[in-house]
């Protein structure tokens, strides 16, 4: 477990680490884990750009007032954005490449808490898989030119180029190959399963093809956040109770902004460009120092390799899998199915 007091000193030196002027981008920043992280990463930078996406404007306009009368040097756009469509995802990313040749930190924490079963897009995709798989790997598909930009040299000679998506790292299990948009193996338990694996063996498959970039996929671990917001009354009514049995393992709002934060900034968790040049550096999902993916715990530990996952590195299926993510993409968007 990394103690919360090594989370904060780690995070007090990114500036020192990295410059200031620093890019961010967090998807699904207006409420929950990404807002808390959108709000430690301004604490301790200097300088920083960071852009907001999401569907509430109003509460996007609160926080940026907020966060504009405490961080004077900092600046920060919104993006309204229903990033369960990929063609949104398009969107919002055209108007950040429009703006920015670099992106330091990708933060993707979409999601939504829902007991319905399949419940399909204009797209022909499932909501939920949606936001918790395919959008978020269309952003870091999207802006991979601007994080490999991040990852060249800089005056202060370390450089940050990172991803980082929120969900249950820990959770990976094995999949329906031959459903894997669940188009007729649907269950919330499948939809869940499908996200959290499908999460962790893309990220790895991105890791080894960009080792410049780091790749993270945390587990929150018991968070206060808006997510249930769609529930009904009674689902509600019953997370409420169990967030109380829950009490003495919730992680406060702020804390968890500055645990993810670390998680997103510190060098423990580099890229395999770092591996010559960091004395403290975690184990991957390889189990190889500075492999540049990493399953991150709610403490900050990193998970043991995963059997699934080295299944299906061996037998040639996560690749399978990143191939199917873009086969959707050409066939909801019409491009051209290219590899990474």
């Amino acid at each position: 477990m990394v103690s919360i007091d090594t989370v904060r000193d780690s995070n007090s030196h990114i500036t020192r680490l990295y410059g200031p002027n620093l890019v961010a981008v967090f998807v699904g920043g207006t409420s929950g884990i990404g807002e808390s992280t959108a709000r430690a990463f301004l604490r301790h930078t200097k300088g920083s750009h960071i852009y907001l996406i999401g569907r509430d404007e109003q509460r996007a306009s609160s926080i940026i007032d907020e966060i504009q009368q405490m961080y004077a040097d900092a600046q920060v756009d919104f993006i309204k954005s229903d990033v369960s469509l990929l063609r949104e995802v398009d969107k919002a990313c055209h108007i950040i490449q429009q703006k920015e040749d670099k992106v330091n930190l990708l933060f993707l924490s979409p999601g939504i808490g829902t007991t319905k079963g399949r419940d399909e897009t204009s797209e022909g995709l499932d909501k939920k898989l949606s936001l918790h798989y395919y959008s978020r790997m269309r952003f870091v598909k999207n802006l991979l030119p601007q994080l490999n930009k991040a990852s060249e040299s800089t005056d202060s000679g370390s450089t940050l180029s990172r991803v980082v998506s929120v969900l249950e790292a820990g959770g990976e299990a094995p999949l329906c190959l031959d459903d894997l948009s669940l188009k007729s193996h649907y269950s919330l338990r499948n939809c869940a399963k499908h996200a959290i694996t499908m999460n962790s063996v893309s990220m790895e498959h991105l890791a080894s093809a960009h080792p410049q970039i780091s790749f993270i996929h945390s587990f929150p671990g018991i968070v206060r956040t808006r997510l249930g917001r769609d529930f009904g009354v009674m689902t509600k009514l019953a997370i409420n109770a169990l967030m109380v049995l829950a009490k003495p393992w919730e992680i406060p709002f702020e804390e968890s902004g500055e645990r993810h934060l670390y998680a997103a900034t510190s060098p423990r968790f580099s890229s395999r460009a770092w591996k010559d040049n960091v004395s403290d550096v975690a184990e991957g999902s390889d189990g190889v120092p500075g492999s540049g993916f990493y399953r991150l715990g709610s403490d900050g530990s990193t998970y043991n390799p995963n059997k699934v996952m080295q299944q299906y590195r061996e037998d040639g299926v996560r690749n399978s899998i990143w191939k199917h993510t873009l086969g959707v993409f050409a066939q909801v968007l019409g491009e051209q199915d290219v590899g990474l």
